[in-house]
């Protein structure tokens, strides 16, 4: 039955919807959007789908051209470089500070998620990269947790959102699981750094993580 009010939990509904056809590549970089194709996609009104798009311009996925319409956000290898950049200068800051003043509750979420990171083989045919994805994010995201720095912390998540959009396009145009399997290696080395306090190693590990990661999603822009 087709929707036609919209409140904030059907537009959050929406939102969700668009912005995942977009990571997925569902919804290409640089496609227009049309609200009435998007009415009849995810059957529901006009004004949820509006909503839904202005919120994803705030974050990016989405741009707005005054008279000419909608699109989603196209992608390219000088932005990918930027967010890179930014990421890096927000989570080396924050492993810092989270290293010194980390304490066992932070400590348990890094080993918790680290564990169910590693308990899914990128290498399986099967696998579900979505959960594969979302599990990656909260590993990293666990190892910053410490710092106490709210602010920052929201920063890089809205850095690693976007990055997020990046790491989509890679996964959806390739299949080479043994550069994801080594991903594990490089974790549990993050992981052991953080643990034993050693700043210098961890944040070496991070830089040189992110770099190969780059390196690897810009092959396929």
């Amino acid at each position: 039955m087709r929707i036609h009010v919209s409140s904030p939990t059907l537009t959050n509904k929406v939102m969700e919807m668009i912005r995942q056809d977009i990571l997925l590549g569902e919804l290409a970089p640089g496609q227009k959007l049309v609200v009435a194709e998007l009415k009849a996609r995810y059957d529901v009104g006009a004004s949820p789908i509006r909503e839904a798009l202005v919120q994803l311009s705030w974050k990016k996925y989405v741009i707005f051209a005054p008279q000419k319409g909608c699109w989603v956000a196209p992608v390219s290898v000088a932005e990918l470089e930027e967010l890179f950049e930014a990421s890096q200068l927000l989570s080396q800051t924050l492993l810092s500070q989270a290293i010194d003043q980390g304490g066992e509750e932070w400590e348990l979420n890094i080993l918790t998620s680290f564990h169910k990171l590693s308990r899914l083989n990128p290498a399986d045919q099967d696998i579900d990269f979505n959960e594969w994805e979302q599990r990656h994010s909260d590993f990293h995201l666990a190892l910053l947790d410490g710092s106490q720095s709210n602010v920052m912390l929201a920063l890089y998540r809205e850095v690693y959102e976007q990055i997020e959009r990046y790491r989509h396009i890679w996964v959806s145009r390739t299949r080479r699981f043994e550069e994801r399997y080594h991903d594990h290696g490089e974790h549990e080395a993050m992981m052991k750094a953080v643990l034993n306090r050693d700043t210098a190693t961890a944040l070496k590990l991070l830089t040189n993580h992110s770099l190969r990661a780059m390196e690897m999603i810009k092959t396929y822009l």
